[in-house]
């Protein structure tokens, strides 16, 4: 074991504070395609029942209207988030039209024309209006279709006694929020050093169907039938470059070594313009984007993990960080498992709150451009090659073996594991863990090859398994509705959204392009 590590988790053991990571909290955000019974995108509006989009805290969407994003409450029993989130998709199924469902998969349903993908809608507002802008102008820069791909968001945060719990085993001279923010820092870096096994560990996202990708695009991939294309040994190609990819992004450097760093980082790919996108125009003259920049806001930089902070009205995020620091992190990387109902399970977030304790204990040294450079080589590896048993990552500059460089990880995890059910008297994190380590042994355990497996077993294209698997969830949501308790909470919470909005719009006082203005010179 590391020194750093051995030595973080002896002080640890030995403080009775540490009971504190009981209470470890984490939340969910799921996004899911709304589809018609034919398998392609549906073209209807937002359910009315459903409420506001722009202001309901539960239920809202993403890039399209189509795109569902369902978001639980802060919990700190993954069993709790994970039924919150299984009565969101009660509730909604209970307010779509008969003939649509909800896309279990990473990669999306057939996809026609790009001009085809309706633009997510919020409203009146000038808020409203920036945040369909804001999608209209990615749907410019990266195209519509790849922001059809869905993804679940982790997001961790430990308590306020752990931190101060751990600034003082530190001796830190930094004052506690400097520190949070310090070491949620050095968490980010060693995620990215090692998030290449999560992708390895719950990638589901092997093959797509053909439709995704445009006829002259080279995207490497081999055909599996007439109707999908896939790669024999890939892990998520949601994580792969057919996604956000541009000449302008490719090109971006974002430091993750401080705080200062990264804001900087980011607000400079805000305020610079990058010439190709100012040729953007819309058909009727309406704006194409909020701006020309590398970036329009800091959400279109995508990453693995971000930093983030709950913001006010009218904040930049950047902003908030910098004033008050980090609050929470954002784990983006996780594909949507398409054998369980709600995408994710009560284990899989028991590992993660495992292995993201591990990249918080961990020595974190700064990183530059060339590790930078490394690690994401290691991350499209893994995307395309995970489980090939030939593939080698880079590891400071040398050659690594996958599986002998996640055997070292996984062993320091369970050191983790071990701890965590001491404090919760259970054995779940380890068992948990365990269970990924077989998967570290045995590539066949792994989501992305269960999905090829299933494939071949039905000799189905993917568009098939993936309708079948959708199916069958829609028939388990339809099956179990909502006691009328649950289904009068969340009418009460469409019906507030509704009005939320509709005080919004009222309480304009600028026009929308003075709106966007101000936001570009903030």
């Amino acid at each position: 074991m590391p020194e750093q590590l051995k030595q973080n988790l002896s002080k640890l053991k030995q403080d009775s504070g540490i009971s504190c990571l009981a209470r470890i909290s984490h939340g969910l955000e799921k996004e899911s395609l709304r589809v018609n019974s034919e398998g392609h995108i549906a073209m209807t509006p937002h359910p009315a029942g459903l409420g506001s989009a722009l202001t309901h805290s539960c239920i809202t969407t993403d890039f399209s209207e189509a795109l569902m994003e369902f978001i639980t409450p802060v919990y700190q029993n993954p069993a709790e988030s994970l039924a919150f989130l299984g009565d969101i998709h009660a509730y909604t199924y209970s307010q779509l039209e008969p003939n649509e469902l909800l896309w279990t998969s990473s990669m999306p349903c057939i996809v026609s024309r790009d001009e085809d993908i309706p633009l997510a809608q919020y409203g009146s507002s000038n808020i409203g209006k920036l945040k369909t802008l804001y999608r209209r102008g990615l749907g410019y820069r990266y195209g519509r279709t790849m922001q059809t791909i869905s993804g679940i968001h982790y997001n961790f945060s430990l308590p306020e006694e752990f931190w101060e719990l751990y600034h003082k085993l530190a001796n830190s001279g930094d004052n506690l929020q400097e520190f949070r923010t310090r070491q949620y820092f050095g968490l980010i870096r060693n995620f990215r050093r090692y998030s290449w096994l999560l992708l390895y560990l719950y990638g589901a996202s092997p093959a797509l169907c053909k439709s995704f990708v445009r006829h002259n695009q080279n995207h490497g991939l081999e055909s599996y039938d007439q109707y999908s294309l896939y790669s024999p040994y890939a892990t998520s190609l949601r994580m792969g470059d057919l996604g956000y990819t541009s000449k302008a992004q490719s090109e971006l450097y974002i430091s993750y070594n401080s705080l200062h760093e990264y804001a900087d980082g980011l607000l400079k790919a805000i305020k610079t313009p990058y010439p190709p996108y100012s040729r953007f125009v819309t058909p009727d003259g309406q704006p194409a984007q909020i701006n020309d920049s590398v970036l329009q806001i800091e959400n279109e930089f995508y990453s693995t993990i971000r930093p983030k902070r709950i913001t006010k009205t009218g904040q930049r995020p950047v902003h908030a960080l910098r004033q008050e620091g980090v609050e929470y992190i954002e784990v983006r990387c996780l594909d949507l498992n398409p054998f369980l109902a709600v995408g994710i399970d009560e284990p899989q977030m028991q590992f993660l709150n495992c292995f993201l304790l591990f990249c918080l204990l961990r020595a974190s040294p700064a990183s530059d451009r060339l590790q930078y450079q490394e690690i994401e080589a290691n991350l499209q590896a893994v995307v395309k090659r995970g489980r090939d048993p030939k593939l080698l990552l880079q590891r400071h500059g040398k050659s690594a073996s996958l599986s002998d460089w996640a055997n070292e990880i996984m062993l320091e995890v369970m050191d983790i594991a071990v701890l965590l059910d001491d404090i919760h008297h259970s054995s779940s994190h380890a068992n948990a863990t365990r269970n990924e380590l077989a998967k570290v042994g045995n590539p066949a355990l792994t989501p992305s090859a269960k999905v090829l497996q299933r494939m071949d077993e039905l000799k189905v294209p993917y568009f098939r398994f993936a309708m079948e698997q959708s199916l069958g969830n829609s028939d388990y949501f339809r099956n179990r509705p909502l006691d009328a308790s649950g289904m009068e909470g969340f009418r009460k919470m469409s019906a507030v959204s509704n009005l939320e909005r509709e005080s919004i719009e009222a309480s304009d006082t600028m026009d929308f392009e003075s709106y966007v203005a101000a936001l570009n010179a903030s």
